[in-house]
């Protein structure tokens, strides 16, 4: 039973009030407040949720909390925040803090990888922290580590206290950082977008995590994400942030079924929702942009005392698949599963095997210097538009280093086409001598496209463009895309693991697992009527905006987890496929 089901019978019982918090930071021109008079109870076993944009001031609100803003750059300027106990965190000395971090008030951050210690071993980070603050002995330390893993759910637990973050998925990653956050049984857990990189499948299982141990230790949860999905799975209450103040506050079945406000109606009305996207037109497939024929990518294992080959990585195997002009193919599977591997090698990034054609020039055995010209044909767009631009080079730089690079433009004419450019993707052309760090992650992501569109390419390959971005954003980006592939014919192959996103793009979809494709036809045919196995729990996790909607619990998997490597000489089981309808199918075995 929810919190909000709950306050009929019981009058709720705050454990953490904030009142009228502002926050500043410093910027070049002067304080610039981020967080404006933001106030807010948090009763004793609810989830409430902070939505809203990239900027909106929710992370900052968590920060703010946990005593961790980066001073003097950032500070509280005004407000309070109290604990039930009357203790007063704003302004509050860094050892005060230390006892209430961990003990009182814990966080999960959003990238495991960037707050776990790459040195050092998950049993000894799990230890350290109980050491710290006194849970247990250090004999006993290690016993309770592993129970802590063990109430994660996390496979192997023994086996994972001697590993090293890299070695983890995730996943897994993100459940070490739950178990860290609960090692010392908190009043109040502040996940801040504890799901966003991961898989649809795994961030099910994280969510349904969270609320097991909520349910268990009657922990509060102050979760802050922009998922609109997650927002109705998980919330009771709801706050949405707008520039870093409160826009609407409200239960989640209220806000769903009648937001107040313009800016809440417009964030619900950008949420992709799977069975909602029109019918597209099919595209005239008499001929093929790219063609793909027994693609396969291997890379070797390494291990022993002499460091040779021991096994392959089989990332890609046997992949066959076209795209004509206009038209979508999304690929989606699991991490690991080998959809950016392809992209890599459509664009001969990582070595491959088979047969790649774009626009039917053929590019096995071709040397570098002889690829140079194919490749003009086929640019990608990277999930994070941040790390694939030069933070050292303004992006009118970035934009026409390709039309350099390729010889096809200089002075004036170079000039007006990165102008050209700009203007196509939505950007106002005097930005050019601005760097990266200077834009929104929208903004940055238009770079990225205008970039790839600078040498007037025949396919993109879009790997998880916009996985990152928030709904609104997301929606602008995808807008542009289409219009892109409308006005100039462009085949696009989209990375993706977000089932709603696809469903929006798709023309054709193609669904991976460890290598190889399972199911593969029209978007209709894959995401309305799903035949396999695989495909059909990935659909069972995807979360569904809309709270009077219980999601079934996701499918379990058929048979083993199975793995990519295999030994030298060891060849891997290539799936058979079935056509089960028209252009529809389906491989003949679980996987």
């Amino acid at each position: 039973m929810t919190a909000e089901e709950n306050s009929g019978r019981a009058a709720p019982r705050p454990v953490l009030t904030v009142s009228g918090l502002s926050v500043q930071v410093a910027t070049p021109e002067g304080a610039k407040t981020v967080v404006e008079d933001l106030s807010f109870t948090l009763n004793h076993g609810e989830t409430l949720c902070l939505a809203g944009e990239s900027g909106s001031g929710k992370s900052m609100t968590a920060l703010a909390i946990m005593g961790l803003l980066p001073y003097p750059m950032a500070r509280i300027s005004a407000g309070s925040i109290r604990l039930a106990d009357g203790t007063e965190l704003a302004g509050a000395s860094e050892r005060a803090l230390r006892k209430v971090r961990a003990m009182r008030i814990s966080m999960i951050f959003q990238e495991p990888m960037t707050s776990l210690n790459p040195v050092m071993t998950i049993g000894r980070q799990l230890s350290e922290v109980l050491l710290e603050h006194k849970v247990c002995t250090r004999a006993e330390a290690p016993g309770r580590a592993l129970e802590l893993l063990r109430d994660v759910q996390i496979t192997e637990a023994e086996k994972r206290l001697g590993q090293y973050p890299h070695e983890l998925s995730g996943g897994m990653r993100q459940r070490v950082m739950i178990a860290i956050a609960l090692a010392c049984s908190p009043e109040i857990l502040i996940a801040d977008e504890p799901t966003t990189a991961l898989d649809v499948t795994v961030q099910a299982e994280v969510l349904e995590l969270i609320r097991a141990l909520q349910r268990e230790h009657g922990t509060t949860v102050l979760m802050i994400t922009h998922d609109m999905g997650v927002v109705a799975e998980m919330a009771d209450r709801v706050i949405v942030l707008r520039n870093g103040r409160q826009e609407e506050a409200a239960p989640v079945r209220t806000l769903f079924a009648a937001p107040e406000t313009p800016y809440a109606r417009e964030l619900l009305d950008a949420v992709p929702r799977i069975g909602e996207a029109p019918a597209r037109p099919a595209p005239d497939r008499v001929r093929h942009t790219v063609d793909v024929e027994d693609l396969s990518v291997r890379f070797p294992m390494r291990g022993g005392i002499l460091n040779r080959v021991t096994a392959q990585l089989h990332a890609v195997e046997g992949v066959d698949f076209r795209i004509a002009p206009g038209e979508t193919l999304a690929l989606v599977g699991e991490s690991g599963c080998g959809k950016s591997t392809i992209g890599k090698a459509l664009l001969s990034l990582v070595p491959w095997q088979g047969s790649i054609r774009i626009d039917g020039q053929q590019m096995a055995g071709l040397s570098p210097r002889a690829l140079k010209p194919i490749r003009r044909n086929v640019q990608m767009v990277f999930q994070d538009p941040g790390a694939s631009l030069d933070a050292r080079m303004t992006v009118g730089k970035q934009v026409a280093e390709p039309l350099v690079v390729h010889g096809l433009a200089s002075g004036s004419e170079l000039q007006d086409r990165v102008e050209w450019l700009f203007r196509r993707v939505g950007l106002p052309p005097d930005h050019m001598d601005r760097f990266p760090h200077e834009f929104s992650g929208g903004q940055r992501q238009r770079i990225c496209i205008a970039r790839a569109l600078a040498l007037r390419p025949k396919a993109i390959v879009a790997d998880e463009s916009v996985s990152a971005l928030d709904v609104s954003v997301q929606a602008r980006v995808l807008d542009l895309l289409r219009e892109l592939q409308e006005e100039e014919g462009l085949a696009y192959l989209f990375i993706s693991h977000d089932m709603a996103v696809i469903d929006q793009v798709a023309d054709r979809v193609a669904v991976m697992n460890l290598g190889q494709i399972v199911e593969t036809g029209s978007r209709d045919q894959v995401l309305r009527d799903p035949q396999h196995s695989y495909t059909r729990r990935l659909l069972s996790a995807v979360p569904i905006p809309d709270p009077t909607h219980l999601r079934p619990p996701v499918l379990p998997r058929e048979g083993p987890v199975g793995s990519p490597v295999r030994p030298l000489g060891e060849d891997v089981t290539r799936f058979a496929m079935q056509e089960i309808a028209p252009g529809h199918w389906v491989a003949d075995r679980a996987a």
